[in-house]
């Protein structure tokens, strides 16, 4: 069994790491520079990543029934790990405009495409149900709360007081946010979706995160990824060992078993989503520094997702 669960983690973790080092070749060899990166980025942000979001939302499983609990649960703990980020880089992050990125890194899973992988090989058809619900609930609450400390962060750092009104502004003309409500309208207007329609989404959503993780790799600044804040580091410890920690912990104790375990602790301890990349840099924060976090938590994810599977199976939680 143990190395059935260090063969699972290898499987779903290292394509997106070799992903980010062919960005980093790319780079080196000037295929890719900040020009390119640039447009690619805005791209993957305004077009790509939206369109990925409202398809795999619209064209999901209302699983609202069963799975509440599961979603519910999720909600809540992102928001409590979201807060207990947002007073810890109070405290850790010296630099304002650096704030919110440490907390997004902190609390924002890649549970839309590593998180259905992770809990697809761990429980079948069984951890893709359980975990679709779950999915829509805290997708939404990953981009509407990254919108909100980035915003806060970002104006915030340079002197400027922070209304309600900009943070609702960011939300609503933000497109992740967009394309997922108008995913989830579709979903339970019950309409059917146009094969041709469903194929060419599929295209476009298909370059969402290669893309993405191409841009984070082409971004990397390797003498900066711990640098004397270590803001790279605090960030990924907290996405990769931290925030899974209290959310595995948090479910038992509500009495979460079995499989629902599993996709919780799965879930948690996915890699920084690659849309945190995309994200800051289109509200102008410090890229590098996000792609810095993904970079680390990608890598740093397949001991912990293996680790903590090994640990749950051999407790007989999962």
């Amino acid at each position: 069994m143990f190395w059935q669960t260090w063969s699972f983690a290898f499987g779903v973790t290292v394509p997106n790491l070799l992903i980010l080092l062919l960005g980093v070749f790319l780079r080196r060899t000037g295929l890719m520079d900040d020009s390119f990166n640039e447009k690619a980025s805005r791209l993957v942000f305004n077009i790509a990543l939206p369109c990925l979001l409202f398809f795999s939302v619209a064209q999901g499983h209302d699983s609202s029934g069963s799975n509440l609990p599961l979603a519910i649960y999720g909600g809540l703990g992102t928001v409590v790990t979201f807060l207990l980020l947002e007073l810890v880089a109070i405290k850790l992050v010296k630099d304002p405009r650096e704030r919110g990125i440490f907390v997004q890194g902190g609390f924002r899973a890649n549970t839309g495409i590593a998180g259905l992988a992770y809990a697809s090989l761990a429980f079948g058809s069984e951890g893709i149900a359980l975990g679709s619900m779950y999915l829509a609930v805290t997708v939404i609450l990953f981009n509407v709360l990254s919108v909100i400390t980035l915003t806060r962060s970002l104006k915030g750092g340079q002197g400027k007081r922070i209304g309600l009104k900009p943070i609702m502004h960011g939300i609503v003309t933000n497109p992740l946010i967009i394309g997922l409500v108008l995913g989830l309208a579709f979903q339970y207007s019950h309409l059917p979706m146009p094969a041709t329609i469903a194929s060419t989404g599929d295209f476009i959503s298909g370059m969402a995160l290669p893309l993405a993780m191409l841009c984070a790799g082409a971004s990397l600044d390797w003498k900066a990824m711990f640098r004397s804040s270590n803001v790279a580091a605090w960030s990924s410890a907290s996405r990769v060992i931290f925030v899974p920690a209290l959310m595995t912990f948090g479910a038992w104790l509500f009495g979460f078993r079995g499989a629902a375990l599993g996709v919780i602790f799965l879930f948690s301890c996915t890699p920084t989503a690659a849309g945190s990349y995309v994200m800051t840099r289109a509200m102008g924060g410090n890229a590098t520094l996000a792609a810095n976090i993904i970079a680390v938590t990608t890598l740093g994810s397949f001991f912990t997702t293996a680790l903590g599977l090994y640990l749950l199976r051999t407790l007989g939680v999962i």
